[in-house]
């Protein structure tokens, strides 16, 4: 028995709502394989409401009404995507960056050795946009939108030239917000009835790594591009820090700064500390962890940190840099970076070495030549 056109169109609506369920719940790197399959799966793909979804369920302050605005101002959500979730690959990083010849004359500020640029003139703090979010085993602990640069208002004045940093938990935002942001037993962190056995095992170091999750991303109205600036996975970290309670976790990328910095290269710095507020006891409380810090900075490659003038010459560069899904690469490229940097200092030791034994004999050779003058 045939099947009517009226049966087949109804077929096709049929299976093409089907297809859009099936494909609205995947996520974005399978959503993308997919679109490979067939016209259908590809076309239903290119639908701005599904990589709104998928946009929502990685970032969770995508889904605020004043950033879908921004998203859809830069170019949608599917654009969004395919810019922030592939992470910041820079491999680009040896020695021969290194120019002694550029370093900084004794007494100059890094702003007046390399002058006004006018490609700086054309940026602004108020152009730039964070995103960030914090997940814990797949659970949103923390989200938050920062429109501009804080405390940039004198952009020809200190900010210029002093070190940038950028601080999301402040007291003044504790104050503001009337809660704090904690995880607990509930959430999936181990339980620690006291401090010496988790020096011991570090099981709640252990599981916290494992767990957390870092989303910061840079947003450039102007230019309406993005990238995420962040690694995702924690980098490394220090627990202990500075005492018992706390936990310092580090996270970051490596930014091209060409032009920028003698070295050409940037490490940008994102630093989440958690504080043990509460151990469990015997009163039915819970192990409980406090976010205290989570902080933006950059630094070259000697450690030290970058000026607010050079930094936002930096952060333009990194929505221009080279990304990729293979989350290995993202490591070799951070384990480049403290390879040579690590080569950078020894050899920088080296040479104040050589420079102490050279002072030393004319110290000496001088001291003879007193001598003998006198006698």
């Amino acid at each position: 028995m045939g099947i009517s056109v009226m049966e087949s169109e109804s077929v096709a609506i049929l299976c093409g709502d089907l297809f859009h369920d099936i494909l609205g719940r995947l996520d974005g790197t399978t959503l993308a394989t997919a679109a490979c399959v067939c016209a259908a799966f590809c076309s239903i793909s290119k639908q701005e409401k599904i990589w709104e979804n998928v946009c929502h369920s990685l970032w969770p302050c995508t889904n605020r009404d004043d950033v879908r605005s921004l998203i859809l101002s830069i170019g949608g959500y599917r654009k969004f995507y395919s810019d922030c979730f592939p992470l910041i690959v820079n491999k680009d990083v040896c020695l021969s960056h290194w120019d002694p010849s550029l370093d900084y004359p004794e007494g100059w500020a890094e702003a007046e050795y390399y002058g006004d640029l006018d490609v700086f003139k054309s940026i602004s703090p108020s152009d730039f946009v964070s995103i960030v979010d914090v997940i814990y085993k797949g659970k949103s602990i923390y989200s938050k939108v920062l429109w501009g640069i804080p405390d940039s208002d004198s952009i020809n004045g200190w900010f210029r030239n002093c070190p940038f940093r950028v601080d999301l938990l402040t007291n003044s935002d504790r104050e503001h917000d009337h809660h704090e942001v904690t995880l607990s037993v509930d959430d999936g962190l181990p339980s620690v009835t006291c401090i010496e056995r988790e020096r011991k095992d570090g099981k709640l170091w252990k599981e916290l790594c494992d767990g957390i999750r870092l989303s910061w991303i840079i947003v450039n109205k102007k230019l309406k591009q993005a990238a995420n600036i962040s690694s995702w996975i924690p980098l490394g970290g220090q627990r202990h820090w500075p005492t018992d309670r706390d936990f310092l976790i580090r996270f970051g990328s490596i930014l091209p700064a060409k032009d920028i910095l003698p070295c050409q290269v940037a490490e940008c710095i994102l630093v989440m500390k958690f504080r043990v507020a509460l151990i469990t006891d015997g009163e039915g409380n819970q192990t409980t962890l406090e976010l205290t810090e989570l902080s933006l900075q950059l630094e070259d490659m000697e450690g030290s940190h970058v000026n607010g003038r050079n930094s936002l010459l930096v952060l333009k560069e990194a929505l221009n840099c080279r990304r990729s899904k293979n989350y290995s690469e993202v490591l070799e490229s951070c384990h480049i970076y403290s390879k040579v940097q690590s080569e950078l200092k020894e050899e920088k030791m080296r040479n104040e070495s050589r420079l102490d034994r050279l002072c030393l004999l004319s110290g000496i050779a001088a001291f003879f030549s007193f001598c003998y003058y006198v006698l």
